[in-house]
């Protein structure tokens, strides 16, 4: 596997009180790590999507709130939860779609409150051990989604993949790639098709990167090549990750996922979808509840060019993600478990842990 997994993406550095994160936006040209001490400067990391990943942020934003709140000095709790809430509310509003974000936040807030009546050190403490434990149960997670989702798959199979859900977007391996990760160190000798994933070229800046970095026969297409390769016969199986599941199964993730997913419908090839449990918002009831954040023009127009490539006041749309409905998804894969249509009772059971 090389040697990506001894790259991080985000840790707290309690020494020097910052939260420090590979900064994505640099990839695939050079490793760049950021020591973020501000509120400012995490809220800027997660919207300019320096962290990504849904789970990524989730994590970044756990450990960018204990570390925020290691520096108030107050003793009585209504000061310190006070200020908490000001630095929660402010990181929420960074990126909308993703529901880790919120989860994880929510989580804070929870495990501060149940230790009102303690010290000022007890509640900077609570805050970075809940932390951390956010952290370790994503990486747990990712690990058993692996497992689940490679007992589909069969040695030698193509696969083909769309944005970033691998080890850049989590603690460690991944979601939709952690079964390829699984694969690789047991020789299945998967290859894998990754869309470039306009227009932030997450598929091409990141996930050929890491794939590249551990070992795995990865090709790099353009968003429209998919339809060839799954007509061709070189892909039997979609794989990819998911910013919120609604609950009857209807799934936001990256822009060009719901386009995947109607192509795989047409050609016969499962459309797995890959990602914890803490992804699935059963406040939701559908994918038109979910809020698509839209993203700057410039994104589309001249980002990724030495001059811009349209012409000068063109209107843009630039959604950042799309929803999959419920009924192109052969299955929902999480560390609980496999999922098959209709997603609802299995989605619920999951969320209300009756099993």
């Amino acid at each position: 596997m090389g040697n990506l997994f001894t790259m991080l993406t985000v840790w707290a550095d309690y020494g020097q009180n910052a939260l420090v994160i590979l900064d994505q936006t640099c990839l695939p040209n050079r490793e760049v790590y950021l020591a973020l001490k501000t509120a400012e400067e995490i809220w800027e990391a997660i919207y300019s999507l320096k962290v990504r990943g849904a789970p990524a942020i989730g994590v970044a934003a756990a450990y960018g709130v204990a570390v925020l709140m290691q520096g108030v000095e107050v003793t009585d709790f209504e000061s310190f939860y006070r200020e908490f809430v000001k630095v929660k509310k402010y990181l929420e509003s960074s990126r909308p779609t993703a529901v880790n974000l919120f989860m994880a936040l929510d989580r804070m807030e929870a495990r501060l409150l149940r230790h009102r009546g303690e010290g000022v050190k007890d509640w900077k403490r609570v805050l970075r051990e809940e932390a951390e434990a956010i952290r370790e149960e994503d990486a747990a997670a990712c690990k058993r989604i692996g497992e689940w989702g490679v007992s589909l798959l069969r040695p030698g199979m193509g696969l083909l993949t769309h944005c970033n859900a691998g080890h850049l977007a989590v603690s460690e391996y991944g979601t939709a790639l952690a079964p390829v990760y699984l694969g690789q160190e047991r020789g299945y000798a998967f290859s894998v098709f990754a869309d470039e994933t306009r227009p932030l070229l997450q598929g091409a800046r990141l996930t050929a990167y890491e794939l590249q970095k551990a070992g795995v026969d990865v090709t790099l297409i353009c968003d429209n090549m998919a339809s060839t390769v799954m007509k061709q016969g070189r892909v039997q199986a979609v794989l990819v990750g998911c910013d919120r599941v609604a609950a009857n199964g209807d799934t936001a993730n990256k822009i060009g996922t719901s386009g995947v997913a109607v192509l795989a419908k047409y050609y016969g090839i499962p459309f797995y979808v890959l990602g914890p449990t803490s992804t699935i918002d059963m406040g939701c009831p559908t994918g038109e509840q979910i809020e698509i954040e839209e993203r700057a023009r410039e994104e589309v127009t001249e980002k990724w060019y030495a001059r811009r490539m349209a012409p000068e006041g063109v209107k843009v749309y630039n959604p950042a993600f799309d929803v999959t409905s419920a009924d192109l998804i052969t299955a929902i894969i999480t560390e609980r478990g496999i999922a098959y249509p209709p997603f609802g009772g299995t989605l619920r059971m999951w969320k209300e842990k009756t099993f």
